[in-house]
């Protein structure tokens, strides 16, 4: 492995890259970084898992949280040793390139990260746009045109963030700060309005304990079922890793920001979930595809909460595609740099420092993922995304916690964060659990194969591409050889 690309040292100018590309501007501070963590996670999947995760255990639904909870602890740590040890963009690529040395794997690692980003940035997108058209009340007066302006307006939204994220790396965390606050206000909306029902003797606290499965499922297969489910709200904090070149100070910052993110959101996830079952009926609570409007609406009937709430969604979907499109673009970046993707992708623009091919291609994947989606897909198959996205993430958590055991023999010179042993061991056994059978249904596995067949197809052009630098770089430096 001592000739792998990755192994080259790090520029000491902090505005140079190591070849003729500028590096990445540090602009990321501890509490950009931490409230950057704390909005990623804290995205798309609470405001609607919630009754879902109810239907697989029943009130329970705070256990298969809690366990999901668990497990991403464990994965984090094992991310907050690697982001401390190699402070640099790409992530979970990187370390399973450190690990294991085998360009393809890397490569499909890359692709899977990459894809589960775009896929819920993309399928945020046309959520914010139905949203959009909610909260105007636009649908019925646009009958027919309704999906073809539903379409532009994600569309439209890709753009805007390719725009914000061409801009610069502090005004991309800026607005996700103001878009984490406008998140955390609509939750602490709910847990205010369940406390609420619960001083009023409107809700029912019986219900939290009531274990009810599916098709008579045992209780240990139900809420395995129920942790892969809520595991999907728990990712996004292996997002931050690839922005390590723009934060200030990563192996300071990173264990406290990582590790405090996903405790904050823990603790939310879990008061969302006891209380939504305390004031809702389960059965209502679990047909609902707006779950804590539900609880809104049961808890404080009086609140005008539909335009509050169609509002709300919109900037708190707005905060996961703004977060998941420049994960794509650092990481597309990153292992331009590396070598495993093509060299024109490491392209950063020299005045505002910001990975500009990376942030074009990623928009344009997104681009064709929005038509995709709504022109193509059935509706089935567009709400086994998340899903298929958790499935993907997993598999990914799973190589990172036994790169971390492997890589354990790579000293480097930098004091760096050192996780437990028995946890990347117990965080690998747990991720490879989750992504069996037992727990994900086969249309996750349908979907997660078409999306690897692409990357294989890509993995074949890059190969080519690669050789046909390689060719070119000979014979220029042997030009006797030209014939």
């Amino acid at each position: 492995m001592s000739d792998s690309p990755d192994t080259a040292p790090a520029a000491a100018d902090p505005g140079a890259s190591g070849d003729d590309q500028p590096a990445l501007k540090k602009a990321i501070t501890p509490k950009l970084l931490l409230l950057f963590i704390v909005g990623d996670i804290l995205g798309t999947g609470v405001y609607s898992l919630t009754g879902k995760v109810a239907g697989e255990v029943g009130g329970a639904g705070w256990i298969p949280i809690i366990v999901a909870f668990a497990i991403a602890m464990v994965s984090a740590l094992s991310y907050v040793e690697m982001v401390t040890k190699y402070p640099q963009a790409a992530g979970a690529a990187l370390y399973v390139h450190k690990a294991f040395g085998i360009h393809f794997l890397t490569f499909m690692v890359t692709f899977a990260v990459l894809s589960s980003g775009i896929t819920s940035a993309s399928t945020s997108a046309i959520f914010l746009s139905e949203n959009v058209l909610k909260a105007f009340n636009l649908e019925e007066t646009l009958g027919a045109a309704a999906q073809p302006v539903a379409t532009g307006i994600a569309l439209a939204f890709l753009l805007l963030v390719a725009l914000i994220n061409l801009r610069g790396v502090a005004e991309s965390v800026t607005a996700n700060v103001v878009l984490t606050f406008i998140e955390l206000t609509g939750l602490s909306l709910v847990i205010v309005v369940g406390f609420y029902a619960l001083g009023r003797g409107q809700a029912d606290l019986s219900r939290v304990v009531l274990f009810e499965t599916q098709d008579d499922k045992s209780f240990f297969i139900a809420v395995i079922g129920g942790t892969a489910l809520a595991f999907f709200s728990m990712v996004g904090f292996e997002d931050s890793v690839n922005m390590a070149e723009e934060t200030v100070d990563p192996v300071k910052n990173f264990p406290r920001a990582l590790i405090g993110g996903l405790s904050i959101t823990g603790v939310i996830y879990v008061l969302i979930s006891v209380l939504a079952v305390a004031v809702v009926p389960i059965g209502r609570l679990t047909e609902s595809s707006t779950p804590l409007l539900e609880v809104v609406k049961v808890g404080a009937p009086s609140i005008p909460i539909d335009t509050i709430f169609a509002f709300i969604s919109i900037f708190a979907v707005a905060n996961t595609v703004l977060i998941n499109m420049m994960m794509a673009s650092r990481l597309l970046y990153g292992m331009a740099k590396q070598g495993v993707l093509p060299g024109f992708l490491k392209g950063v623009l020299r005045g505002r420092r910001t990975p500009w091919a990376g942030i074009i291609f990623s928009t344009g994947l997104g681009f064709a993922l929005v038509l995709s989606v709504r022109y193509v897909l059935a509706e089935e198959t567009i709400a086994a995304l998340g899903g298929t996205t958790a499935l993907l993430l997993l598999a990914v958590f799973a190589l990172v916690n036994v790169s971390v055991l492997m890589l354990r023999k790579d000293k480097v010179d930098v004091r760096h964060f050192r996780t437990p042993t028995v946890l990347p061991v117990i965080g690998a056994i747990t991720s490879f659990a989750l992504i069996t059978p037992i727990a994900q249904p086969l249309q996750n596995y349908v979907i997660a194969g078409g999306l690897l067949g692409i990357g294989l197809l890509l993995f074949v052009i890059t190969w080519f591409y690669n050789s046909a630098v390689r060719a070119r770089r000979t014979r220029f430096r042997h030009p006797d050889d030209l014939g």
